[in-house]
């Protein structure tokens, strides 16, 4: 089972900008490309084939059409693809937000919880995030804050620089700022509670809803339980590796390749490989895939190995 490069599902949500077309090469008749779907089954959103004999299928039918055990052992444990990998583009504030945990999603959004991470790719002089609590807070200071707009004084707000990862379980109110572009791995759900939102207004001057009820259900008042990654990256020879992170859900690793890296794949996963920067080629099995900056390759879970040659940053994802 060869690699396979991924198109993206598109979104223009109304806080975007155009970075994603002007700095990662996608492509898009949308004035605003908010997002990139860039690993995604998900009904909302799916990734087409984008090379080889399959090219033109949603990811979705070309697991359907090769079986469930290219996805590997460890995908078992999950009802459906167990991730989703983005691209966000932020030109202007996120929402104040909070994610159900699995439970509670399955219960009430027929979907999994959502736990997730994020790298930063790029950051503007300045630019913030909030991400859980400064200091623990009660229920009912949560609601009266919301209904006061006085939310994002009780936040634990962090500056953002590129490189920076944030680990975001759920249940954690959370907000990207405005002149941050990051690349998301998360579980495969789009269920989102929008509790403060800088009453902007949609197209047709419509106010966002907002889910409070909920949210004040999911969320935990405290402050975060981890933020960064301080783990030191591992030199390979020719290339370092560094774990990003790692849960029940997914491990996310971070690979500096200088010229050429040989790397090993198993049954017991599927791998999603973004380039961040750089430009280079996959190779398996003799046969090369080329890619660049903002490429998304899907790896069908088998037994091999596998090089990179080029110089260039990856992004590598597995369950």
């Amino acid at each position: 089972m060869q690699p396979i490069l991924l198109s993206p599902a598109f979104k223009d949500y109304l806080w975007g900008g155009t970075k994603l077309k002007t700095s990662f090469g996608k492509k898009s008749d949308l004035a605003i490309v908010a997002e990139s779907w860039e690993l995604s089954t998900h009904k909302d959103g799916q990734s087409q084939v984008a090379s080889g004999p399959d090219t033109g299928l949603t990811l979705s039918d070309y697991i359907q059409k090769h079986g469930n055990t290219i996805l590997g052992k460890h995908a078992e444990a999950f009802n459906y693809f167990p991730i989703l990998i983005k691209f966000i583009d932020a030109k202007d504030n996120l929402s104040v937000q909070v994610h159900p945990d699995d439970a509670y999603a399955l219960k009430h959004e027929g979907e999994y919880g959502k736990t997730e991470m994020w790298y930063v790719l790029e950051a503007e002089e300045g630019a913030s995030l909030y991400c859980g609590f400064k200091s623990s807070i009660s229920r009912e200071e949560f609601q009266r804050r919301i209904e006061d707009n006085t939310l994002l004084e009780v936040l634990n707000q962090v500056k953002v620089h590129k490189g920076d990862v944030f680990f975001i379980k759920s249940g954690t109110v959370h907000a990207i700022g405005k002149g941050i572009v990051i690349c998301e791995i998360q579980q495969n759900s789009n269920t989102t509670y929008r509790v403060y939102d800088y009453d902007r207004r949609d197209a047709q001057g419509n106010p966002r809803p907002l889910h409070i009820q909920k949210a004040l259900e999911v969320a935990e008042l405290c402050p975060p339980a981890q933020i960064g990654n301080d783990t030191p990256p591992k030199n390979c020879g020719g290339y370092t590796v560094k774990q990003l992170a790692s849960c029940q859900y997914f491990t996310v690793e971070k690979l500096d390749i200088a010229s050429s890296a040989t790397l090993q794949i198993s049954k017991e996963s599927f791998q999603s490989i973004i380039c961040t920067e750089g430009e280079g080629s996959l190779t398996l099995d003799g046969n090369a895939l080329r890619f660049q900056k903002g490429d998304s390759i899907f790896i069908p879970a088998q037994e091999t190995s596998y090089s990179i040659t080029g110089a260039c940053e990856i992004i590598r994802s597995y369950v």
